[in-house]
């Protein structure tokens, strides 16, 4: 069998892993990124491209060094360098004696021929177009359900009696739904992993900070990107909302389905043009949140992410108008995990002092 790979995003991978086993491919798994992975993609990586850029690129050197004859990845839609990477990772990769194919997803519904002649080269076990549709759905299933458990996460970690019990859970209801091939079984276990996490034990009656989550689709959904903020806040007393998920963002680009108010619709009063990137919708999110009465916003950005510093300039007036204090991280190769864990620390405290000054009184502490 041929062997394909792609690039780490977080639980997500296991799910590609399934697509693609299905449709007779032998799948290169890409572990996590780590310091090496960061370190081989600087080398080699333009200076001042942005983060995600250099840890896929150190990715797919990692994955065709063990045999990676296929990179599939997605495009990019508007005035983003994103919809360019695969042109400048190809480049760099061939220049240092790598050969492989490239086969790159492009939104649907922008690009639907396009898209049906790489699921052609994506079929290589020579499935019917019925047997193709069914794979895909129960691929996407399976991405709905990881961003489900996730939900479940965020919520309990900053009430459960024992820290670090949801985690555990988390990685045992992962594990079930990484075994689970066709829809029974992943139903199944989508069942079997909910009920592993709320078994965990938790206080419902303790008092937690409410704060929304946006930026960049890669920096927020690899945690080995975003230094794990989320577990950092959760352990701090927050209950994390990340309205950006991988099974929004497909149904968006493939269907445009939306629920309720559009972040795009939302930050039209501050931003009303689309920027590229996620910039729009980051501002868009944090009016959600303020309009909902959260107690912060963080933002999460690639150093150098021109869309993310334009929403950076405009949040300011977000945070005017709607008394929503923001935390705003760039990242890079050069962000270390305890620096930013003290700034959120310090926002961390600050929302506490300030719901303390609205509802005088002190809160519980998170579990320790």
């Amino acid at each position: 069998m041929p062997k394909i790979s792609f690039a780490h995003m977080g639980p997500y991978v296991h799910a590609f892993r399934y697509w693609l086993e299905e449709m007779g491919w032998e799948v290169v798994m890409p572990d996590r990124p780590n310091l090496s992975t960061l370190t081989r993609g600087v080398k080699y990586s333009p200076e001042f491209y942005c983060l995600p850029f250099k840890i896929c690129l150190g990715t797919y050197m990692e994955v065709l060094d063990r045999g990676a004859e296929v990179i599939i990845t997605s495009g990019g839609v508007g005035p983003c360098r994103a919809g360019h990477y695969h042109q400048v990772q190809e480049q760099i990769l061939r220049r240092l004696g790598y050969e492989f194919d490239t086969i790159v997803l492009e939104p649907i519904g922008l690009h639907p021929l396009h898209f049906l002649r790489c699921m052609r080269r994506v079929n290589v076990a020579g499935h019917s177009v019925p047997q193709i549709v069914r794979l895909l759905k129960a691929g996407l299933r399976k991405v709905a359900i990881l961003d489900e458990l996730e939900d479940e996460l965020r919520r309990r970690r900053p009430r459960e009696l024992r820290r670090g019990a949801t985690d555990i859970a988390y990685d045992e209801a992962i594990a079930l739904l990484n075994g689970a091939r066709g829809p029974v079984a992943i139903e199944t276990a989508r069942t079997g992993g909910l009920e592993l996490m709320r078994a965990v034990p938790c206080d419902w009656e303790r008092p937690v900070l409410r704060v929304g989550l946006a930026g960049e689709i890669y920096v927020l959904l690899e945690p080995a990107a975003n230094l794990e903020i989320e577990k950092t806040l959760g352990e701090l007393g927050v209950e994390v909302h990340r309205p950006m998920t991988l099974s929004g963002w497909t149904a968006e680009n493939a269907v445009k389905e939306t629920r309720g108010t559009s972040p795009k619709t939302a930050a039209m009063p501050y931003l009303a043009e689309m920027i590229g990137g996620h910039g729009q919708e980051t501002v868009g999110h944090a009016v959600l949140f303020g309009q909902e009465g959260f107690d912060g916003f963080v933002q999460l950005a690639p150093f150098t992410c021109l869309p993310e510093i334009v929403a950076h300039g405009i949040l300011p007036a977000v945070t005017r108008d709607f008394d929503l204090p923001v935390l705003s991280f760039f990242v890079d190769e050069q962000t270390g995990q305890a620096g930013m864990r003290t700034r959120v620390e310090a926002f961390v405290d600050m929302l506490w002092q300030k719901r303390r000054q609205k509802e005088g009184a002190r809160p519980c502490q998170a579990a320790t």
